[in-house]
Formats: C-alpha cells, structure tokens, sequence
C-alpha cells in the first residue's frame, strides 16, 4: 500500500531593527517587535487559522484516516503565544485528534548542527520540552533546521534516541534510487531517514498557482494519480513545505484549500494511506542505506551556502559560536535568550549574495553590518560576566564544575522521588 506522508514546517524569525554603531553600549534590545507583530498577524490570518481549519476538516470528513506532520521553531512558538495565542489553541485541538504529529527541532532554528553539537543538542532538547508542555507529548521525530543534514548529524540524533530523521531529496546522494522509501544511517541502522519528493512538495508550494507552468491547473485528482501510477514498490511520497504556502503564497483564490480537501477522498479512491513519520518508521521497513559525507539542505543549491557560503557569514558565524562556552556559564536569562535569536538561520540568509528571498535589507551588507552591530553589544555584555582574558583550560574547569553540579543535583531529585514514593506506600 502505497502512503503520504505531509509535513508543514512554521518558522518565523524574530527580525532585528536598525542597530547603529552609536547604539552599541547603550540600548541592549534588539528586536523590530512591531514588524514581528504585523507579520505573524500576516500569516495568521491569510495562512495559520484558515490553513489549520482546512486540516481540522480533512482529518474529520476522512474519520481521522488524513493524518500530517508539524514542526513549529522554538522562535515562532514564542511569537505566537505573544501575538496570536489562538493559532496555539488551534494546534492543540489539532493535536487532539490523533492524527497530528509535532516534531523536534533546534530550539532556534539554528545553524548549531554545524557549529556546535552541544549547542545542537541542548535546543533539540530545548524544543523537545516546549513541544510536549503545549502539546501533551514528547517528539520522536525530528526535522533538523532548513533540513540540513549529514552522516555526523544523523550520528548525534541517534544518540539522543531519535529514530526518525527528515531530509532533502538530493540527487548527488540518492543518483538512482527513488526518494519514495525509507531509508537509514549507513552506519546506525536503527535510524530510519523519510527523504522529501521535491516535484511533489514543490508543486503545490510554488508552482500551484503559476498559470505558464505546463501542468496548470494542478487538481487533487491529477496529484493523487501522480502517486497512483508510481511503481507498486514505492512505499512512501513525502510531500513537504512551508506552511505559509498554504494561503499566503499560494493565495485562497487559487483554490489551494479546495485542492487540500479533496486530497484525502481520492487518496482514499486510490487505497492510498496517510502517515505520520514517526508511523512510517515503524511500519515500513528500510531498504538501504543512505550516506550524506558533506551537509545538505532544502535549498535550492542543497547544500549549505545559502547560510555559510561567503565571507561575510563566516566572520559573523564565526565570532557568535566563540563564545557558546562563555554563554553557556552565564545565568542571564535575557542574553541566554539573546544568545538563541540570534542564532536563527535567517540572520545568515539575508547576509547572502544569492538568496534574497524575504530579506528586508537592501544588500547583504546591509545585513551584515547590522547584524554586527548587535553581536559587538552582545559580546560586550557576555565579556563583561566572564571576559576574554579568561582562559579556555579556566573555562573547561568552570564547565565541569557546573556540569558535575547539575549531575549531582538531578540524582538528589531522583532520590527524594524515591523516598517520597516509598513514604507514600507506607
């Protein structure tokens, strides 16, 4: 039986406003919160709530049977609660159903997978906790930022027990083979990796409503067929996007919500199934391996450049993750969170010289030099708790003090839970 897996990724950066030089040193608050308000107003309304009650509708009209993957940033989550709390009440009566799977992600939608795997695996943890407080369970399945991926990242997945992983369909790693199966580690078996089907994903998310693409108009029932007609032996088609696709760049009047509801009828026509990801792993077995040697994304080049490609991100990636030890001793809240937003992968893009999608800045430099403005009064301010001149051997012996410390406090927990379970017997 051939099934279709459908994930919706929701990030929204927390964009910064115009930082001077003469600002550094003096004002600590970086964020554009009217801009961040107006464009999360934006999106709710023209995509969110009416996208999240078109899934609502398919999961009751098909007695549950339409099932689809979410995976919200740790940073949207926040503006949410701030700006539009009933986009949360939305998802958790979504998450009621039993047919809605939230995944795990880094915490700021970061570049941490690249730079710093304790950071890396401190926000997945981070965002992991946030996912199961608002919607009452723990993920099992996690979408790296921007679906970057490589062997070495899979590796420290494995390790935090994950054993589901998304990734990009990438014609250099895959060659022959079909994305439409599951696949694993080449060296951990046990973690399992659903690779997205570009066409199918990029054809409702960009080319829905381009009436000079060949195959205008895209109706449910052409789409269904697609996956009709594929070889009896494809297992999986995983149709992967941007939430904001639904609604907001393909706009209502191009009947992309009627195009989503008659999804699951004919899927159901065709005996063709809905999965969540972390039912595909379980349910499908691997048929080979796959190995990624350098990191991939979703995109348009699949590799990494968009965010890391020219001087500019490397002098800003560069100086922010030199001082992750230093921030990480801290216990400032307000540059503990600074320290996560600033982070954000979209900080990086818009420094790009060949993806100016969704920037606001008129150059990359521009970008780039705001962007630095705000990380010079960001490290004045770690500098000041713990300063330079202390030296990385002091800072390691720092660290293990601190880290021995909450060892030895969360075994103390444990043992007062023992003791009070056992008093409670008694």
């Amino acid at each position: 039986m051939k099934n279709i897996c459908f994930y919706f990724e929701i990030h929204q950066p927390l964009r910064l406003k115009r930082y001077r030089f003469f600002d550094i040193g003096q004002d600590h608050y970086y964020y554009d919160d009217f801009q961040a308000e107006e464009r999360i107003r934006g999106m709710v309304e023209q995509s969110y709530l009416p996208a999240n009650r078109t899934i609502a509708e398919m999961i009751r009209s098909s007695n549950g049977k339409f099932k689809c993957a979410f995976s919200i940033s740790g940073v949207a989550l926040e503006q949410l609660e701030q700006y539009a709390p009933e986009v949360i009440d939305s998802f958790q009566e979504l998450a009621k159903t039993g047919s809605v799977e939230f995944l795990a992600e880094p915490y700021a939608h970061s570049l941490a997978s690249l730079y710093n795997t304790d950071e890396f695996v401190e926000q997945v943890n981070l965002h992991a906790d946030k996912i199961e407080q608002l919607f009452g369970k723990r993920p099992t399945a996690v979408h790296n930022s921007e679906l970057i991926y490589s062997d070495e990242i899979g590796e420290v997945l494995q390790k935090m027990g994950y054993k589901t992983v998304l990734i990009e369909q990438v014609k250099d790693v895959l060659g022959w083979k079909s994305p439409n199966y599951v696949y694993h580690h080449p060296s951990n078996p046990k973690l399992k990796l659903l690779v997205r089907n570009n066409k199918l994903s990029d054809d409702i998310a960009f080319r829905f409503s381009n009436r000079a693409w060949a195959d205008f108009p895209l109706t449910s029932e052409k789409f269904v067929s697609r996956i009709a007609e594929a070889s009896d032996g494809e297992q999986i088609f995983n149709v992967w996007m941007g939430y904001e696709a639904l609604g907001f760049y393909q706009h209502p009047e191009s009947g992309i919500f009627e195009f989503l509801k008659a999804v699951p009828f004919h899927a159901i026509e065709h005996s063709i199934g809905f999965v969540l990801p972390s039912e595909a792993t379980k349910k499908l077995e691997a048929v080979d391996s796959l190995s990624f040697t350098h990191p991939t994304s979703w995109a348009e080049s699949k590799d990494i450049s968009v965010w890391n490609g020219n001087d500019l991100q490397h002098e800003a990636l560069s100086k922010l993750y030199a001082v992750s030890e230093r921030v990480h001793l801290c216990n400032d809240k307000p540059l503990q969170h600074d320290w996560l937003l600033l982070q954000t992968t979209d900080n990086f893009r818009y420094m790009s010289h060949s993806d100016s999608f969704g920037t606001h800045y008129v150059s990359p430099y521009e970008a780039f030099t705001n962007y630095m403005n705000v990380l010079a009064d960001f490290l004045d301010r770690v500098d000041a708790q713990y300063p330079t001149t202390i030296e990385n051997e002091e800072l390691n012996a720092l660290l293990k003090t601190i880290n021995n410390q909450e060892k030895e406090i969360a075994e103390l927990e444990e043992e007062i839970k023992k003791l009070k379970s056992r008093k409670e017997k008694k």
